[in-house]
């Protein structure tokens, strides 16, 4: 929901960031692969119930995932060289293996430590399962079609009510309030779910 709003005001710090970074050891790809590294370190945090370092992984992650789209646009314009969507392909399997990870990694910890039950984490991983079986449908048919969203990201991403803020926002509180981490999920998977609908309707209302 806040996503394009939250482009537009840190695109300039980003492609900043990015800059100080386009150094030859380090790739788009390897930004992606520290990503996939500490996402799933968080999870294994989580799991373990050491929820600050858990906390720490996650945001590091969830910032490398941020700087490697703007590294790559940087090095693309500089070269003249062509996007291959290699980079885009790797970056949505790190996010996907990030995010159903963490999930579990959550849910794992909060049950453990507080005995909470593991029914809303699995709703929240059903929840992912329809919300990026939609939208990625789209991205795939509308490049397909011609009707590709561009929006400077690899994909054709349809807006919704919970995107990748929202995301980093809940799986942040999971990790700050672990004692109330399902309370948290059930909510949150109900919301994911009203965004799964709307993308399902409206990616095939826009294909017709």
């Amino acid at each position: 929901m806040f996503d394009a709003r939250l482009r537009q005001f840190s695109a300039g710090l980003a492609d900043r960031t990015a800059r100080r970074l386009d150094v030859p050891w380090i790739t788009p790809d390897r930004l992606t692969g520290l990503n996939l590294v500490l996402g799933l370190a968080s999870a294994g945090f989580a799991a373990a119930q050491w929820w600050t370092p858990a906390l720490l992984a996650w945001l590091l992650c969830r910032l490398a995932d941020g700087l490697d789209g703007p590294l790559a646009r940087i090095r693309r314009t500089r070269t003249g060289a062509e996007d291959t969507g290699q980079g885009g392909f790797w970056d949505i399997c790190a996010d996907f293996v990030v995010y159903g990870a963490t999930v579990i990694g959550v849910g794992w910890g909060a049950t453990e430590a507080f005995g909470a039950p593991w029914l809303p984490f699995l709703l929240v991983v059903f929840a992912y399962y329809i919300n990026g079986t939609a939208f990625l449908a789209f991205s795939s048919i509308a490049e397909k079609t011609g009707r590709r969203i561009d929006d400077g990201r690899s994909l054709s991403f349809i807006s919704g009510l919970t995107e990748g803020t929202e995301t980093i926002v809940v799986h942040v509180l999971w990790l700050v309030f672990p004692m109330v981490a399902w309370q948290i999920a059930a909510v949150w998977a109900g919301l994911v779910c009203l965004s799964a609908t709307e993308r399902i309707i409206r990616g095939y209302r826009s294909l017709g």
